[in-house]
């Protein structure tokens, strides 16, 4: 049973999440020759003031 887990910044709404395991789902099954049943995907999300890149918080930052 593969399990996937993605760590990704909040704020996106759930129909992005839903393509995003759809589109996952479909490609780890294409290169594992698993059944989607088999899938499974852990979505984290964090906060921007709890991920940070080259010393900076990107809660910080203007925008990304």
């Amino acid at each position: 049973m593969p399990v996937i887990e993605i760590h990704m910044l909040e704020g996106r709404d759930l129909g992005k999440k839903k393509a995003l395991v759809k589109n996952v789902t479909r490609a780890v099954c294409e290169s594992l020759d698993v059944k989607p049943e088999t899938v499974r995907i852990i979505l984290s999300e964090m906060s921007r003031e709890n991920y940070a890149a080259a010393g900076t918080l990107f809660c910080e930052k203007q925008s990304l």
